[in-house]
């Protein structure tokens, strides 16, 4: 059955006195019946906590997601959609949880600044009887259902198209986002990995807060110190940065670049394919929170996960689609006129959602 409201359980008590009151103020002995309706506990309110905003992916996470509340909303099975989202530490994020929790939410959606850190806040909210949905990284407690593309597998399909490129002994160096983060160290650990078992050397690992301009100064200041270098892996969010980096030290023939499927990216990739650039863009679809929002609404319904779509505590949405020199041009009429903040997104249909669930 549809799982009932925060705000129906937290006034459970007074709901049965007034049923009291009511059934012996009756006629009828009434079966009790609802009559129809909606299913018990919608509207739903639901919460989204973003503990980090500068980067563009966020701001198009976002804005997915109200989008696709929007229509949920049309139909009546939710109402409010609380946003906490702001530049914040561990701490401020807990804080954000704990506003969402004292806001009456049926369900959160979280983008979690540490895989461990916010444990206690998300054991608050159960015990409450929130539902929380990681998403863009895992998290370890077993409070939270994680709805996340594999991020180690993310990293690895650019990590050995690299490895291919500069081949056995290559020296490479690695621009990463943000060290300590989830995501960052989920895909690190996976690319060096790859690096490893095929012997490319990895010079140095500096980090580019997945922000292009900080990109475009570590590469700069790696390029100075290793001058001869074959290839550069990075994350996306800097391979803009890295790009004109290696472009301002006229090397782009000579190092091999992974890069991001986002517009900026492949609007320089574009134009130097004429020059022999190639490149590779996994897609890291801010969508993700859409994904979720279908997960929750399912859960918040009452409808539990079939056999083999959840491992543990966690459910993998599958990588949209990864561009390449191959399918680059196919792609690029279809975002070229979107700006190059822009990323290559993709998210479960409410349909391919419902297909996780029994």
């Amino acid at each position: 059955m549809p799982r009932p409201s925060r705000g129906w359980r937290a006034g459970a008590t007074a709901a049965a006195l007034a049923a009291l009151l009511a059934a012996c103020s009756s006629g009828d002995g009434g079966s009790g019946a609802s009559g129809g309706g909606e299913p018990d506990g919608r509207p739903y309110t639901i919460g989204l906590s973003n503990g980090f905003v500068g980067s563009e992916w966020r701001t198009q996470m976002v804005k997915g997601l109200e989008a696709a509340f929007a229509e949920y909303q049309k139909g009546g099975v939710v109402d409010k959609l609380v946003v906490e989202s702001a530049d914040t530490d561990v701490n401020g994020q807990i804080q954000q949880i704990r506003n969402l929790i004292n806001r009456d939410v049926d369900a959160i959606i979280v983008n979690p600044n540490s895989e461990t850190a916010l444990d206690a806040v998300f054991r608050e909210a159960k015990q409450q009887g929130i539902d929380v949905f990681a998403i863009d990284q895992a998290v370890t407690s077993k409070d939270v259902t994680n709805v996340v593309i594999d991020q180690a597998e993310w990293a690895r399909i650019s990590a050995k198209w690299l490895a291919e490129q500069v081949g056995r002994g290559g020296d490479i160096v690695v621009v990463n986002g943000i060290a300590g983060h989830p995501a960052n160290e989920m895909r690190w650990n996976a690319a060096k990995q790859v690096f490893t078992d095929v012997g490319v050397n990895v010079l140095s690992v500096a980090d580019g807060n997945w922000d292009q301009a900080s990109g475009q100064q570590v590469m700069t200041n790696l390029l100075a110190t290793y001058p001869d270098v074959d290839g550069v892996w990075t994350q996306d969010g800097m391979a803009e940065g890295v790009f004109r980096a290696v472009q301002a030290a006229g090397r782009l023939n000579q190092i091999k670049i992974s890069g991001e499927a986002r517009v900026g990216f492949m609007r320089l990739w574009n134009g130097a394919r004429a020059d022999g650039f190639e490149s590779i863009g996994v897609v890291n679809p801010p969508g993700g929170a859409v994904s979720a929002l279908h997960m929750a609404v399912n859960v918040l319904e009452g409808r539990k996960f079939a056999a083999g779509k959840i491992n543990g505590n966690t459910v993998h949405v599958p990588i949209p689609y990864t561009v390449n020199e191959t399918t680059l041009e196919e792609h690029w009429g279809k975002v070229s006129g979107q700006t190059d903040a822009y990323c290559l997104d993709g998210s479960l249909t409410r349909d391919e959602a419902a297909g996780f669930f029994q």
